[in-house]
């Protein structure tokens, strides 16, 4: 049930980004691809999708484990190249729990890396956390990619990533998940 679903899910994150820039309101989206999506018929199923909706490539955002790119990295690398090509940006999702190779990350077309929670969320409090967030921040940069950390729950976790030059974060102390009609009303009061 994985490649229906996925597509649902996709069509329906797409649907609502529509409705958001028709509210004027530019996000994008981004969905988590497991394995099993990587087929060679999902760049132009998810190309169809960007033109029903009438959005560019750049509205959609798809986030793979590591895992699921190392199961099969040569046909993994195919098609998220196919989909890179559409101007689709691609992330390494739980970044540091897989077991890629660092030498073949650097021949995937990624944009961004996510630091897994984990790791995160024990950075103020384990010294080994830290020079793994550290460390994955400075890979990051160095392979010129945008770095999010996950599981951000606290001031002093976010703070410490500002200071060690992370360029984005997610997690509960910005915001619990949201319903599209909520999360309108917080980006509203967030400006």
């Amino acid at each position: 049930m994985i490649k229906p679903l996925t597509l649902w899910v996709l069509n329906e994150a797409l649907r609502q980004c529509h409705l958001w820039r028709q509210e004027g309101i530019a996000l994008s989206v981004a969905v988590n691809l497991s394995a099993r999506n990587l087929e060679p018929t999902l760049p132009e199923q998810i190309s169809a999708l960007l033109r029903s909706y009438d959005l560019p490539s750049e509205a959609l955002q798809i986030e793979i484990t590591e895992g699921s790119i190392m199961r099969d990295p040569v046909h993994a690398r195919e098609i998220l190249n196919h989909l890179s090509e559409l101007g689709i940006k691609i992330a390494i999702d739980d970044f540091g729990t897989g077991y890629s190779s660092l030498a073949y990350l650097s021949k995937l077309p990624v944009d961004q890396i996510k630091i897994d929670r984990s790791f995160v969320m024990n950075l103020t409090a384990d010294e080994n956390a830290a020079v793994i967030v550290r460390s994955t921040i400075d890979l990051g940069h160095q392979l010129e990619l945008e770095v999010i950390a996950e599981g951000v729950e606290n001031e002093e976790i976010i703070n410490r990533l500002r200071a060690l030059g992370c360029d984005c974060a997610q997690g509960y102390y910005i915001s619990r998940p949201l319903k599209a009609p909520e999360l309108t009303t917080w980006l509203a009061n967030a400006t």
